[in-house]
């Protein structure tokens, strides 16, 4: 066997230019790697904006997409001790190319220049077999399925560096997450109730705010009934305000966002998934002593800190809709809808 079956993209625009194929060149491991073969594939947002096109980012086409996976190691390189051929594994979706920079010797690989996401930057996982370095791998438990693993990977590791990590979120505090369904948002809600948090979110619509009350957000606001929703959070905290807000939206939502976190407050964890420029009252900030934290992704330390309460049953993946390999345009549509709760997976047969 010398090749394998693996969606390719040629160009950037529409799901339909994901394109399967199945005479992919099966790739070899080299020293001190290992080739797995994937049993499931999580999707995430940035694969659709990878498929569609990130100003200033350009790929070499045809590229494979997809961070997130699990599987069972096929074959082994060199220097590879330890791990054997069947060894079941998760599968940190963030690859390290550096010589060891001072960010990688102090355990911050994530802003390591050589850190490259997987999917985005390099070679990804929407295929049968994929060549990993040892640092990637993770023992994988009997009692946890592939799906769970990839669904939890990069999701997890990015709630859990920005809330943990970044934010330093403790016990108690009342925090709120903007945005309902998505896979980071339905994680950042696990680790707040795991905290003892209390926990507040805004959904877009009804429905998902209803998910987010059964995953047990102690308060919930639908924006599209209340679109001044930072004043429905202040009334909700007792007029408190939030000690942390983990906005995933960005642009359209970032002002609120800062005038729901409490005065004196760490304030809001920020991301550009809406939009890359926001207008900024700075008085916001400045008179209530409010900080704005970014976060991408996370160092494999915090990988293997949030993966050991998956395994522990005390942080659990939502998974809302599964497919095939062949099924990649169908998924894609799905992904763009922003109707599926939780993570979408493709499962390898």
């Amino acid at each position: 066997m010398n090749a394998m079956k693996a969606v390719l993209l040629h160009e950037h625009g529409p799901a339909e230019n994901l394109r399967l194929v199945e005479d992919y060149p099966l790739p070899e491991p080299g020293p001190g790697q290992v080739r797995v073969r994937l049993q499931a594939v999580a999707l995430n947002r940035v694969d659709w904006w990878m498929r569609e096109g990130i100003p200033g980012f350009s790929l070499n086409f045809p590229h494979i997409l997809g961070a997130d996976a699990a599987g069972t190691i096929d074959k082994l390189g060199e220097g590879t001790e330890g791990w054997q051929v069947g060894d079941r594994v998760a599968l940190d979706p963030g690859e390290v190319r550096c010589a060891g920079c001072d960010y990688c010797l102090r355990g911050l690989e994530n802003m390591c220049r050589g850190y490259n996401i997987i999917g985005e930057h390099i070679f990804g996982t929407y295929c049968e077999y994929r060549v990993y370095p040892v640092r990637n791998l993770l023992a994988l438990p009997l009692e946890i399925s592939f799906a769970e693993a990839a669904a939890a990977s990069l999701v997890y590791l990015t709630a859990w560096h920005s809330m943990i990590t970044r934010g330093g979120v403790k016990p108690g505090e009342h925090v709120l997450i903007v945005g309902a369904s998505g896979g980071v948002n339905t994680a950042c809600l696990q680790i707040a109730r795991l905290l003892g948090c209390i926990t507040y979110v805004v959904g877009s619509d009804s429905v998902k705010c209803s998910m987010a009350e059964e995953l047990g957000a102690d308060y919930v606001v639908d924006r599209s009934r209340d679109p001044d929703w930072s004043k429905a959070v202040f009334k909700a905290s007792q007029k408190r305000g939030m000690d942390v807000v983990v906005d995933n939206v960005g642009a359209p939502t970032m002002m609120q966002s800062i005038r729901a976190a409490r005065a004196r407050g760490p304030g809001a964890d920020g991301r550009e998934h809406g939009g890359r420029t926001f207008e900024l009252d700075n008085r916001m900030l400045f008179f209530r002593h409010v900080s704005i934290i970014g976060s991408t992704m996370g160092p494999h330390a915090d990988y293997l800190d949030v993966m050991q309460l998956v395994f522990d049953g005390k942080l659990n993946a939502v998974i809302g809709a599964t497919y095939g390999l062949e099924e990649i345009v169908e998924a894609h549509r799905a992904l763009e809808s922003g109707g599926v709760f939780g993570k979408i997976v493709l499962e390898l047969t």
